[in-house]
């Protein structure tokens, strides 16, 4: 089911790649800067028509069209169908693909896929994960050393200032800070020891049901602000990061 999982992300993929005027049709959600284009809802029904032909009986959770509510099914598709939605209307060529799959509430299949670089992240429940085939794992820095990225929550304003102050005390221990806008493929790097640490103060089930698994299939760990595992029923704060990582960030910022 995984190779067919990615063959749909990799169509889902080609649309965005071919996507016309994607400034065509925005339309704005509540929060500073939530852009939905028509693309968005477009790939979207593309993949739940797809997925639906796969598991049937499966329920489906995505981030546009309404469909955001969970399910207590055993089997519930999570999607993201554009994840880093203004960094596609702005062509800064950094969004992806994001279907995960879960069994009885718990990741059971994670697929993450950016079709401007053709990197697709994959991770199956015991199965470890892969980049484009190959397995990757998390690094072992610590926070002294790291690389880190984060999230600005920009749809909560609420969240700024204390963001930006949970960021100003890490760039002060790490190595450098990045803010890549999209939470996705960040939690991916820190699986492929890219970056060594993630954190945003409020994120959705569809950032994190397939990017959670490929990171702790990785050997990372991704919870929730006090140190509790995430569900996919709400909208948390998480930090996911290398073991070590995570450790030495939890106890600068009390995470």
């Amino acid at each position: 089911m995984t190779e067919e999982i990615k063959q749909i992300a990799r169509e889902a993929g080609k649309m965005m790649l071919e996507a016309g005027e994607k400034t065509r049709l925005i339309t704005c959600k509540s929060g500073k800067g939530n852009f939905v284009t028509q693309f968005d809802v477009e790939i979207q029904n593309y993949v739940k028509n797809k997925l639906s032909r796969l598991i049937p009986q499966a329920e489906f959770m995505g981030e546009e069209a309404g469909a955001d509510v969970y399910s207590e099914n055993e089997f519930v598709f999570i999607v993201d169908p554009i994840d880093g939605t203004t960094n596609f209307i702005r062509d800064y060529r950094h969004s992806c693909v994001s279907i995960g799959l879960l069994k009885d509430g718990k990741p059971y299949i994670g697929v993450v896929y950016n079709p401007y670089l053709n990197e697709m992240f994959e991770a199956k429940q015991g199965c470890g994960s892969y980049l484009n085939g190959s397995p990757i794992h998390v690094s072992d820095e610590g926070l002294d050393n790291a690389l880190v990225s984060f999230g600005t929550a920009p749809y909560y304003p609420d969240l700024t200032e204390k963001t930006f102050e949970i960021a100003a005390k890490v760039f002060a221990h790490a190595a450098d800070l990045r803010r890549c806008g999209s939470a996705a493929l960040d939690i991916c790097y820190v699986a492929a020891g890219r970056t060594d640490l993630f954190f945003e103060l409020r994120i959705s089930p569809w950032d994190f049901a397939a990017s959670s698994l490929i990171l702790t299939e990785a050997g990372g760990v991704i919870k929730t602000r006090g140190g509790h595992d995430i569900d996919f029923k709400s909208k948390y704060a998480v930090a996911a990061a290398n073991p070590k990582a995570f450790d030495e960030f939890k106890k600068l910022v009390d995470f």
